[in-house]
């Protein structure tokens, strides 16, 4: 397992989820939602210098099939000015984000979570839920999870 501290992001058209691991790839935590307009991928490179990231890890919608449709061609933009922003100290990579918000919505509804409140944190758990398994995938084959951008 490589060392670092990874952050993911839950790319939407409203909010950025985004969740962090520690420095040694064990565990995925919820660390802000990041409201999209002016300044939100700045927030996102402050985010990943703050953490002290070595890689970010960007959910990728794909379809059921496995085929990329336009929301993903919109993730890859967006993906890469946030590693325009970040420089060259980070890497990303791309991985499968199917049912990371269903998932992160039915975890939040069993922990009791109402309506807004869900709402307000369903991207962060959906970050937490695409960087817990690319880190179990990656623990799992030893290989890195997903695609570079």
């Amino acid at each position: 397992m490589r060392r670092g501290v990874r952050i993911a992001l839950d790319i939407g058209d409203a909010r950025i989820g985004v969740a962090s691991s520690d420095p040694h790839g064990i565990l995925a935590t919820p660390v802000e939602t990041v409201r999209r307009g002016p300044g939100d991928l700045d927030r996102i490179a402050a985010l990943a210098a703050e953490l002290e990231a070595v890689e970010i890890v960007v959910g990728l919608p794909r379809s059921l099939s496995g085929g990329e449709g336009p929301a993903a061609a919109k993730i890859r933009e967006t993906a890469a000015q946030v590693l325009d922003k970040v420089g060259d100290q980070t890497t990303m990579r791309l991985v499968d984000e199917r049912f990371t918000t269903v998932t992160a919505e039915r975890m939040l509804r069993e922990r009791g979570k109402k309506g807004s409140k869900r709402r307000a944190v369903v991207d962060q758990a959906a970050a937490v839920v695409i960087l817990q398994h690319a880190l179990d995938l990656e623990r799992e084959t030893g290989n890195p999870p997903g695609r570079p951008l």
